[in-house]
């Protein structure tokens, strides 16, 4: 069986994210080897693991894409809000890591990122709802 467009997209930003956290990981171990401590600095840990999550979910992604009624159109542009998403988030996590300028975002944010957050929200809760719902359709709607 052949992928659709939307499904091989979604499959390489998949891997993109997994390379991307094993190169955290040694980010991380280097800075955890390093450190008097013994540890990373916090946002280089929360980017190194939501780039292992976000790599996982972006494959749920790609299922429900391959298997979704809607048009490849649609699946990839509802895909493409949900991923940019996690890339932006894990090149936030990554900057303030490398930068190990914050350990809390929220405490001094910089303009804009609660309007971020909202549009991260709404992105991908409905971005991944538009993919839930293609897929039930081909799976459980009539035949």
């Amino acid at each position: 069986m052949q992928l659709e467009l939307d499904t091989k997209v979604i499959v390489l930003v998949a891997g993109f994210l997994l390379l991307w956290a094993l190169g955290l990981g040694v980010v991380k171990y280097h800075q955890m080897s390093t450190s008097p401590d013994g540890t990373a600095h916090r946002y280089v840990d929360i980017a190194h693991r939501a780039a292992l999550m976000y790599s996982f979910a972006a494959l749920v992604l790609a299922v429900l894409a391959q298997f979704s009624a809607w048009a490849v159109a649609v699946d990839l542009i509802a895909a493409s809000v949900v991923l940019v998403f996690f890339v932006a988030a894990v090149v936030s996590y990554t900057v303030h890591g490398f930068r190990r300028d914050t350990e809390n975002q929220f405490v001094d944010p910089v303009p804009g990122t609660h309007l971020f957050m909202v549009s991260l929200i709404v992105g991908e809760i409905g971005g991944t709802a538009v993919l839930v719902a293609g897929f039930a359709a081909a799976q459980f709607g009539p035949s």
